[in-house]
């Protein structure tokens, strides 16, 4: 008795799904929008760039040498006033050596190497995310009719172009670097194993 019961109610709903659902035609919606926003008594502030206050640029951290030497001059006053011959040893060692540079050993090459193909993947990754966005972005602008919303996604969407413009630039820099550092390795003599 159940399973006839349960048969019966599925094809209630079956003929029930059949009934032909009215659709709201593009007109009418045209329509209910436009009676819409007349019966808006105070239209919405609309904001520009004047509006907006202007972001402070985070400040640069110190570079890698300007620490580096502030250190020696801190070791040099610490020696300075534990032992003044010590000073001026250390004054005749440095006008005689230059700066030193770091070991050139397989860590040394294989780090720059590393270094240099992620910033290469990093910048190939982020060109092709951006051409899947801009992509995105021109589709749904050409499927948008609310001039407002299409003004401010081909506003985003010149601005994704111009991104992409500066990287497809910068990704046969980031490819000549890379070459330019297999040549210095190759004219330094280093082993093709270290630059694996």
């Amino acid at each position: 008795m159940s399973c006839s019961l349960f048969a019966a109610c599925g094809c209630a709903v079956v003929l029930i799904g059949l009934v032909p659902v009215r659709a709201q035609t593009l007109a009418e919606a045209a329509r209910r929008e436009e009676a819409r926003r007349k019966a808006i008594a105070n239209p919405s502030k609309v904001y520009t760039n004047a509006d907006l206050k202007p972001v402070p640029r985070p400040s640069a951290p110190p570079a890698a040498d300007e620490k580096k030497s502030s250190d020696d001059k801190k070791d040099a006053a610490d020696t300075d006033t534990k032992d003044g011959n010590a000073k001026t040893a250390k004054d005749g060692k440095d006008a005689k050596e230059p700066a030193k540079e770091p070991v050139k050993d397989r860590a040394y090459w294989a780090d720059r190497l590393k270094t240099l193909l992620e910033q290469l993947a990093r910048d190939e990754t982020y060109a092709e995310a951006l051409q899947s966005r801009i992509n995105a972005l021109t589709t749904d602008f050409i499927n948008r009719d609310d001039p407002a919303q299409k003004r401010v996604i081909e506003q985003t969407r010149l601005t994704a172009l111009a991104e992409l413009d500066r990287l497809k630039q910068r990704i046969p820099d980031d490819k000549k670097a890379l070459a330019d550092f297999q040549e210095e390795a190759r004219r330094a003599g280093v082993p093709p194993g270290w630059l694996r």
